[in-house]
Parts: structure tokens; sequence; C-alpha cells
């Protein structure tokens, strides 16, 4: 029985005659009279799709084995029904030939699906995660007061000097140090529950915490607590007329939030960046690594009390548990002021999608580097591989090789392929580097964040045929060329080549924080506003104008109107 809905403000009807349409497609040529219709949409723009090869009434049965009726204003509704990307979710309805195998696939699919969402349901209510009104705003009571407590104490934070800030720094740099073995152990319990679990190969990389991890970490919150304060910095002054000055200084962002998946070592490195910058902070870890992410938060937040001698509380950095409490953090756009993801295009494109309040990161790490005709056998080899191998699972870390179609005949390509598979790197081809031998499988994809020993190699003709590429299929994080130090065709791929980094033979795994020298990263920034590239202090500040009026003088607007003005503006500037 189909039944139709109520008619939309846009339709003028004829739903029916679409449904009777479709069932005869999919039916013998008989016709069959409709008591209703679906409950989509009766829109005018509806569409009504079949495929089949013989129109003929006459014959006994058409060969049109589906139809789907789906709303024709909806301009995602032929690529949710044709293609093959599961973004665009269910559209329309779906109409099978009767008794056939597609029929009992449709009908299997549904009722496997509504066990599913039944099965999950129960689950929630087993976990306590009840959808009733009260216990909603529970959880997003709770979640409020933990992004308002960061802001109270990111607030007592940055009235203090910079010397408590550094203080608690250098205890937070300490502790790590001191708790490494309570750390070890806590992350041991989270790489066995990974490995029970089968967790992908990437993450369980990620998840692992080292004592030399561990000490890279200590020695990075050091050198922030070394370097100048950042607050208050004074970007520019200019006199705006005599005895009334301007001028522009640094101040934190304020409530940051940071979702990270895997990675139990961004929680010291975030941390301390946002207690430099005098920013409030809630951090949500994966569930893979909730025992690292636990202990770590202890550490840190025991340092905080202690290096401030009580004069801010752990408050000031929040860890978030429960998936209720993230999902309603992200639509609190009044008291979270920023939102950093670390980790999949999943995770990006859900948090993207899901909160109004500004998101800072990259979704992939797709970086490639581009050997010149005029780099040797030695560079490109010793770059390759250290560009893929040296942390694979990095986003950093290269995806993509291009080579200059002369290292073919020159003998740079063979030995620089040579060595990335002597080093365990699956090359995958490219469809020129596929005609021309250089690879056994092809790529199935022209951009890939493969995240394992694996990378895609292709040939270029010239070098502006390889930065079309990387503008095509790259993420706009990390690319680099190989060539010789004496030719201009470096510098042009530095000017010509649009992302957050671009190097000139460097391993594209010098795109880290650290290793440009700001102690730490909240994570690498593709976006185009405010930070780009891997963002330490200084990309979690932002600027306020401060107005003085000197020696006691007052200071009017009118006065600087009317034919005879008291007053002129001199805009001098001062700095």
């Amino acid at each position: 029985q189909i039944s139709i809905g109520t008619k939309s403000a846009q339709g003028r009807g004829g739903m029916a005659a679409k449904i009777d349409a479709a069932i005869s497609a999919v039916s013998s040529n008989e016709i069959i009279p409709s008591s209703g219709s679906n409950s989509d949409s009766d829109s005018d723009n509806s569409t009504s799709t079949s495929t089949s090869r013989n129109r003929n009434r006459n014959r006994k049965r058409n060969s049109c084995m589906a139809c789907v009726v789906a709303d024709g204003s909806d301009l995602n509704a032929v690529r949710a029904v044709l293609g093959p990307d599961p973004k665009y979710g269910a559209k329309g309805t779906l109409f099978c030939a009767p008794g056939s195998a597609l029929e009992q696939q449709a009908i299997k699919d549904y009722t496997s699906d509504t066990l599913q969402n039944q099965q999950q349901q129960q689950q929630q209510q087993q976990n306590g995660d009840k959808l009733n009104q009260d216990e909603t705003l529970d959880v997003s009571e709770q979640a409020r007061n933990m992004a308002m407590a960061a802001r109270a104490e990111a607030r007592k934070l940055q009235a203090l000097s910079h010397t408590v800030r550094r203080d608690i720094l250098y205890a937070i740099s300490t502790a790590l140090l001191q708790h490494q073995d309570e750390l070890l152990a806590a992350n041991a319990i989270d790489i066995e529950a990974a490995e029970n679990e089968n967790i992908a190969t990437v993450l369980k990389k990620r998840l692992k915490l080292t004592t030399d991890k561990l000490t890279t970490l200590a020695n990075g919150i050091t050198q922030i607590a070394d370097k100048q304060d950042p607050l208050g910095v004074v970007k520019s002054k200019r006199e705006l007329t005599d005895g009334l000055e301007l001028s522009l200084i640094t101040v934190p962002i304020g409530v940051l939030m940071i979702i990270f998946e895997s990675r139990p070592d961004s929680m010291p490195q975030i941390s301390a960046l946002a207690l430099a910058s005098g920013n409030g902070l809630l951090l949500k870890g994966g569930k893979e690594a909730k025992c690292t992410n636990a202990a770590i938060h202890k550490v840190i937040g025991d340092a905080i009390e202690a290096g401030s001698g009580g004069l801010i509380k752990r408050d000031i950095i929040a860890l978030v548990t429960s998936r209720g409490q993230v999902k309603d953090m992200l639509s609190l756009d009044d008291v979270i002021d920023l939102v950093i993801p670390r980790g999949s295009n999943a995770l990006v494109s859900f948090i993207k999608s899901n909160t109004k309040i500004p998101v800072l990161g990259h979704a992939d790490g797709v970086c490639h580097i581009y050997v010149d005709s005029s780099a040797t056998a030695e560079q490109a080899s010793n770059l390759a591989v250290d560009a893929k191998t040296d942390y694979p699972s990095a986003c950093n870390a290269m995806e993509t090789l291009l080579l200059h179609k002369d290292t073919i005949q020159n003998g740079v390509a063979a030995q620089t392929l040579m060595s990335l598979r002597a080093s365990g790197v699956k090359c995958l081809g490219g469809p020129n580097a596929m005609s021309l031998g250089l690879a056994d499988s092809p790529a199935k994809e022209m951009k890939c964040e493969y995240g394992d020993l694996t990378c895609m190699v292709e040939v270029v003709e010239t070098m502006d045929e390889a930065i079309d590429w990387i503008h095509r299929n790259g993420s706009g994080h990390t690319e680099s060329i190989i060539c010789d130090g004496d030719s201009s065709v470096g510098e042009e791929f530095l000017r010509k080549v649009d992302a957050a980094c671009v190097f000139q033979n460097a391993s594209t795994r010098f795109a880290d924080g650290f290793r440009f020298g700001l102690g730490a990263e909240v994570g690498i920034s593709t976006t185009r506003i405010h930070a780009r590239g891997p963002v330490g202090v200084e990309g979690l500040l932002t600027t306020k104008w401060q107005l003085r009026s000197k020696n006691g003088t007052s200071h009017y607007v009118g006065e600087f109107s009317g034919e005879e003005p008291k007053k002129i503006y001199t805009h001098k500037e001062l700095i």
C-alpha cells in the first residue's frame, strides 16, 4: 500500500501519475493502478527515472529492473542515486521489479538497517544515554559549565605576570618526566586494548607513547617557556591627534576546543601552547587513548596548580570524555571561540558540519615531492626516503612523488624508486608512470593520504605541469622540490606553489611546530584566514585596540568636525 502525503507548497500534484509510471516501468505491460504515493515531496520538480532497453508496451515484460522517484529540486538527488559517494544520503523512493534479486536485496537491506537502528537505541539506553529532555539538559549544562570555568581561569591567568605562566610550563615539563612510568603504564593498557579491538594500524602507531616522545615533549615545553611573553606585544602604535595614541596589542583568543584522534602526545603540546598564550582549553581525545589521556590530564592539572602556587585551578584545561558532551560543546558558540580538530578527514568534516564555531585545521595531508631534471640521484633518493619513511602515518609524510620526464633517461628516477622500495615502500603508479613501466600496480586515486609505507609515483613533462598537478590533487599542506641548488627553478617553485608550507631541497617532515622552533603546535592549518601552517603560540592570539589620552586631556569626536574644528587628525605612525 502506497499513500500520498500532503501536497507541498511548491508542487501542483501529479505524484500518483509518477508512481504509476514507476510501477509500470518495473512490472509487466499491464497497467497497475495506484492507491496512493510515498510521502516524499509532491513537488512539480519531482523526477521519475527509469532505465529500459525496451519501451514496447505490447511485450510481456520490461527489461527495467529498478526505478527511483526523487525530488527534482534537490540538486544532489541524481548524485545520491547514481554516484558512489554516500555523503549525499538516501534520496527518493526505490521501485524494484517484483520477484527480482534486486527486490530481495532491497528488502534484506531495509530489514537489516531497521534491526541495526533498534539495537543501537537499546545499547544507548543500556549505557545510560537516555534521550529524554531532562537528561539532555543536564549534559548540556555540564558542558557549558566546563567551558565557562575554563574561560574564568584563562582570564585570571591573562591578568597574571609572564613569570607565573612560565613557572606553570616549567612545572609541566618536569612532571612529564617525573611521572613517565605511570604515563607509560596507562599507555600500555590502551595499546593492549587497541590490539584486541583491531584498531587501524595508523591509529595504533600514533597511539604509542615512548620515553623518547616524553623527553621531546618536555624539551618542547621548556622551549615554549623560555620564549618572550607573547601577550601585550604592541603590533602598531599611531597618534590620532596631539595627546591621543592608538595601540594594537596581542591578546588570547579565549577558550579553545581541541578534538584529536589517538595522538595522546598532542595533549601536553596543546596544553603548553594554550597556557603560554593565556587561553582556556577543552580537550577531547579518541576513546582508543582514554587511559593515557586521563593520566596525562591529571599530571598536567597537578602541575598547573603547583606551578601557579594555587593561583590557577586545573579547570583551565578540561578533558571531555563523553560523546554527548562533545556534541553539546560544538553548539556552544557563545562560550567556545575556536575549534581545532586533529584527526581524519571524516572527523574534520563532521566538526565543520556540526558547529558554528570557527574551525582551524586541515582535513588531508596529501604532500608531494617533485624531482626536477636538475636533481641528483643521491639528493632525490635521500629526501624521498626520509619524507616517506621517517613517520609514514604523519600528516607531513610524502604521499606522491612527481618525477620530471628527464629523470627517466638520466637514471635519477630508477635510483630513487629503488631506494624507496629497498626501504619497504610500495610504489603505485599514476597513468604516465604505468605506461613507462615504473610501477607494477596502478593507483586507484590521484589524491590519497595513505598514512603507511605506500606512495604514488607519476611522471610530468615540466615543473609547471607538476605545480598544476599539486594544485589539482594536493591538500595545501606541504610541498617540496628537489633540484640543483644553483638552479632558478627552486625559487620559482617556492613562489608559484600555493600551500601552507613550500620547501626547496628539504623533507616535507620539516613541517612541524617543534622543528620550526615554535616549541610545539596545536596542529597544521591549511585554512587561509588567521593562521596557516604549523600553529604555535602566535596562532592562538588575536588583537585588541587600546586608545590612550595623554596628559589627562579628554577628546571628543565633535571637536574634529565643523567649519572650524578645534582639533585635527594627525594620524602619525609611532611604531
